[in-house]
């Protein structure tokens, strides 16, 4: 073999061996892990955090990357040292640790993700204060004695600390008497010093008060109540169609009274007693004589013998809630009496009976006079009265007039049940009289 061939083998076998060298095997390479790391703590509540208690609690929820496990440590306000609280994996690189708070100022925390050796920090601050101390101050009801219906304002300023604290919501809530609890019945909002106002109208007597229900930096607070009074509202009255009749009335006779209480909306009053005054010609005094309750209409009758001439009014007195009121005065002329013949009204009948709704129902009597001892028939002016099943009053529906033989007839159409009478109220020669009455059943 040549000098230069062994030299060409030589130098080959050197260029192998380094590359050997150079390149090694598949099984010797290592990949470069990423290190663990804190992306993101949050807090809830957020900071600053805010003490309605003297602790409040915390949630840390740590945000980590490529981390087995997280920790975190709190360092309060003065104080150097602190113990490593290891975190509760809820997700996915995310982590969650509780921590009570109780000191105020501010906090340092460090939030530590771990994997083998290898850790990642982020460090933070958060703020913890205590909640705002409020209270309502001069709370006033004013007035504190109302008639029901008007109003009443309720007034008061919210303060937190010693300054007015504007912004805020407060509620007017109203207790009645005898009730244990208060409701709401209205809200103002408070003025930047604090001051809020409003205006209700009380139905009742009873306790207000004004409710701040706190928010998520100050605390709820509740004012001294304040009493209002309401007395019921009084219903103004008028007697109107107020009539003494009839008159001129010779002495001895009835003398009838007829008139509507009424209230100032012109609704009837029922169930209410007037009073029928007299005062004579000669006197300046009026004095009760007779009166009547009044009917669900309103209407009043009454009657009185009548003695001397003078003027005549209704009077209702009223109560606490309605006021009273006085009719004009009707003056009536009373004449001495004349020898007067007696009448009868005998005979009275209304038929067909039972009778259709809106039929002709004919009347039938006979008006009769006393002749020196014999009765006669006798020819004059009656009345015909009917009360229903619900009233409490005859009511005049016609008038008839008897012939000479002092036969009445005359006809009606009938539209409800009740009792049909005559009346003749005599005439100069004659005295009055009133038939008896006959029932008769309407049918549809």
């Amino acid at each position: 073999m040549s000098l230069q061939r062994i030299r060409t083998i030589a130098v080959a076998m050197a260029v192998g061996a380094g590359a050997l060298v150079l390149t090694p095997p598949a099984s010797a390479q290592v990949n470069t892990a990423a290190a663990p790391a804190v992306t993101k703590v949050t807090l809830n509540p957020a900071s600053p955090v805010v003490l309605f208690e003297s602790t409040a609690k915390v949630t840390f929820t740590i945000q980590a990357k490529d981390a087995e496990k997280a920790t975190m440590v709190f360092t309060p306000p003065g104080v150097s040292t602190q113990p490593i609280i290891e975190a509760k994996k809820v997700g996915t690189d995310t982590f969650q640790v509780e921590r009570s708070v109780g000191t105020v100022g501010t906090w340092n925390y460090t939030a530590t993700a771990v994997k083998g050796d290898e850790t990642g920090q982020l460090k933070g601050t958060f703020d913890v204060k205590k909640a705002l101390e409020t209270k309502i101050v001069r709370f006033d009801a004013n007035p504190d004695r109302v008639t029901k219906g008007d109003r009443v304002r309720l007034s008061g300023q919210l303060r937190a600390g010693d300054q007015g604290y504007g912004g805020q919501e407060v509620a007017i809530s109203f207790r009645s008497r005898g009730s244990d609890d208060f409701r709401k019945v209205t809200t103002d909002k408070t003025s930047r010093n604090g001051w809020f106002s409003a205006s209700v109208k009380p139905w009742r007597s009873g306790e207000w008060r004004a409710e701040f229900a706190g928010n998520a930096e100050a605390k709820a607070s509740v004012s001294d109540s304040d009493g209002v009074r309401v007395r019921p509202r009084t219903i103004d009255t008028r007697i109107v169609g107020f009539d003494a009749y009839s008159e001129p009335v010779v002495k001895g006779d009835k003398l009838r009274f007829k008139g509507t209480l009424q209230a100032d909306d012109r609704r009837a009053l029922r169930g209410e007693r007037v009073t029928i005054q007299f005062r004579a010609v000669t006197s300046r005094q009026w004095t009760d004589v007779t009166g009547d309750r009044t009917s669900r209409h309103g209407r009043f009758h009454a009657s009185t013998t009548a003695e001397q001439s003078g003027w005549w009014r209704a009077v209702y007195a009223g109560d606490r809630r309605v006021d009273g009121s006085v009719s004009g005065p009707d003056f009536v002329r009373v004449t001495e009496p004349v020898e007067k013949a007696d009448t009868r009204v005998l005979g009275f009948n209304a038929y067909p009976e039972p009778v259709k709704r809106g039929r002709d129902l004919k009347i039938w009597a006979q008006l009769q006079v006393d002749d020196d001892g014999t009765w006669k028939g006798y020819k004059g002016k009656v009345d015909l009265y009917f009360k229903s099943n619900r009233s409490d009053e005859y009511r005049l529906v016609k008038s008839a007039w008897s012939s000479d033989s002092g036969r009445l007839f005359t006809e009606v159409r009938a539209w409800t049940s009740g009792r049909w009478r005559f009346v003749y109220e005599g005439d100069d020669r004659t005295n009055g009289d009133t038939s008896r009455s006959d029932y008769v059943r309407v049918r549809r």
